[in-house]
């Protein structure tokens, strides 16, 4: 029996454009208007672009919205490399901008590894940024500099677990299969959108299975420490208004028990010059799968007023 798929409003397009040597893959909804800035949405870790789709629909207002595909995510080209650096994902949003704007300011909403992103871009290129929300962008738990040898040596160590093919995805017997994983990830997450968004999440291969659109070197340690004084420091250049939006339910005690925890975010965040703050109840990490009409008219409201 076939499963009921979750019925899309506003189809969306896909093109490929040319990024840094990598054939982007980039999924637009809407329409450019002279009076409404582009809507930039970038995804999260693991995550694919498709996965606004819901949001989007919940929307009311018409707009050009541009949402790609990461490196090594989604129909976005796999670099030939077997680790990421963060830098790239500034750089490669940069070049889309070019491609798709030009000079023109837009709106830039990320949500998770997204949002961290969109957030420290802001912080770079504060001209190029109206309006800018991050939605549970927390980024990472805070070093210290004499964690630097033992997180060098555990990132050649993660290197080497690739090359023997240790660190590769899982792959599942079919579509439902994905689906199940989604839902499982996601309780709140409903059969109908997890069976469509499963088909954008994953791809069936010659012997008919169907494997994440994820390359394995993401799980790759990051060679680097993470710098909160840096990361306060561009925080302080940002000039648009922002919004931070985070769901009810606590991802960090989650992730990092008391590691890092959301009043250490908080602490962070508050960096930003001109800041407001918004909890959408029900939720939890992919609140924009969980509570999409919440989400969408808290959008519209800000990116409007």
């Amino acid at each position: 029996m076939m499963k009921r798929m979750y019925p899309i409003q506003k189809a969306s397009r896909s093109e490929f454009v040319p990024i840094r040597h990598l054939r982007y893959h980039v999924r637009q909804w809407g329409t450019p208007s002279p009076n409404v800035p582009p809507l930039v949405m970038v995804h999260g870790w693991m995550d694919v672009s498709a996965s606004f789709q819901f949001v989007i629909d919940a929307m009311t207002q018409d707009r050009w919205v541009i949402a790609p595909d990461w490196r090594g995510f989604g129909l976005t080209d796999t670099p030939h490399t077997d680790n990421y650096w963060f830098p790239d994902y500034l750089a490669d949003l940069d070049f889309l901008l070019d491609h798709y704007v030009g000079d023109q300011p837009i709106h830039l909403v990320g949500h998770s590894m997204g949002g961290h992103i969109a957030t420290l871009y802001a912080g770079v290129r504060p001209e190029r940024i109206a309006k800018l929300v991050n939605l549970e962008g927390f980024g990472m738990a805070a070093t210290r500099p004499a964690q630097a040898p033992g997180r060098y040596a555990k990132w050649m160590d993660e290197l080497k677990t690739l090359a023997r093919g240790e660190l590769d995805l899982k792959s599942y017997p079919s579509l439902e299969g994905v689906a199940q994983r989604l839902m499982k990830t996601n309780p709140r997450l409903g059969s109908d959108k997890a069976h469509w968004l499963a088909q954008h999440w994953a791809r069936a291969n010659e012997q008919g299975e169907w494997r994440i659109l994820g390359h394995a070197a993401h799980k790759i340690t990051n060679a680097q420490l993470f710098k909160v004084d840096e990361v306060v420091a561009i925080y302080e250049r940002i000039t648009a208004p922002m919004l931070c939006v985070v769901a009810s339910t606590d991802s960090l005690v989650q992730w990092w028990k008391d590691q890092y925890t959301l009043a250490e975010f908080k602490q962070r965040i508050a960096s930003v010059p001109n800041l407001q703050h918004a909890v959408i109840d029900d939720a939890g990490h992919m609140l924009h799968h969980d509570q999409p009409d919440v989400l969408a008219r808290l959008l519209e409201k800000f990116l409007s007023t």
